[in-house]
């Protein structure tokens, strides 16, 4: 006898992730009956994790999150090539026949602030190049930015991702200084609790430029409190966490977000 649908989030960590508050935010505002959860899953219990939760009719898929995006590839059918054009998975989903395919929500999430500006030729950096890198870089290839800088603990890992995306560019160390872009991308794990800090110089960036971090636990970065101390536009990382949660969710329960309640869905979060 099946129970209630769920869905969850995995990761390693996992205990940072806001996901089961957004999407339970959602479930009862449009008063679905459902779950969603937060599953600490390591590397080494990842195939495991995912062939325990294919036979189980309520799941209804996951979230996945740092350091899984990569591997969990191998894990799942693949309908939509995400391995060929992202190369990176934030979102698992069990189909009604028991099959669990993976996509990408993180590319049109990460995008979404953003998709009001030109930045068609604009120059841009970024730092860090594992999953989330993949998603930031295919959305701002689709945006046609010009020259990318990617700022990598281990450029050599970094030099492919130009490649991949068909982006021009340079690899540079982190203790390399910035260039002057017009958007700077934070989509490392620098700067979460728990992590190393993210010391970057912000000074050669112009005064228009755009100080964009994914990290949101905490909110308030250490890269953004510098961006606003120089005057800079900021994007904090709830931004792309609600955006990519809202397609997901609907790849999970059928419905979308209730419309007009962001507002306070991040009140919520950032109590």
């Amino acid at each position: 006898m099946s129970g209630p649908s769920y869905a969850e989030v995995i990761g390693d960590p996992i205990a940072q992730s806001k996901s089961p508050l957004i999407h339970k935010f959602w479930l009862d505002a449009l008063g679905l009956a459902g779950d969603y959860r937060r599953s600490h899953v390591t590397p080494d219990a990842l195939a495991a994790f995912v062939e325990q939760r294919r036979a189980d009719p309520d799941w209804r898929g996951c979230n996945v999150t740092i350091p899984h995006k990569v591997a969990v590839m191998d894990l799942v059918d693949d309908p939509g090539n995400i391995r060929g054009t992202i190369g990176a998975m934030n979102t698992i989903v069990r189909q009604s026949d028991g099959s669990v395919i993976g996509t990408n929500t993180d590319a049109a999430g990460f995008y979404a602030p953003l998709a009001d500006l030109d930045l068609e030729g604009a120059p841009v950096a970024v730092v860090g190049a594992g999953g989330a890198a993949r998603a930031v870089l295919f959305a701002l290839a689709r945006a046609g930015v010009g020259h990318v800088t990617i700022l990598n603990r281990s450029p050599l890992k970094a030099m492919g991702l130009l490649a991949t995306f068909g982006l021009k560019g340079e690899v540079v160390g982190l203790d390399s200084s910035l260039p002057p872009v017009s958007l700077l991308v934070n989509s490392s794990s620098l700067g979460m609790t728990g992590q190393p800090p993210l010391d970057l110089d912000l000074s050669p960036l112009p005064d228009d430029a755009i100080v964009y971090d994914l990290v949101y636990a905490p909110l308030q970065t250490g890269l953004l409190g510098a961006a606003e101390a120089r005057g800079l536009d900021t994007v904090d990382g709830l931004d792309m966490l609600i955006g990519q949660a809202a397609l997901a969710f609907e790849l999970f329960f059928g419905a979308p977000p209730p419309e007009g309640r962001d507002d306070e869905l991040r009140g919520l979060l950032t109590a």
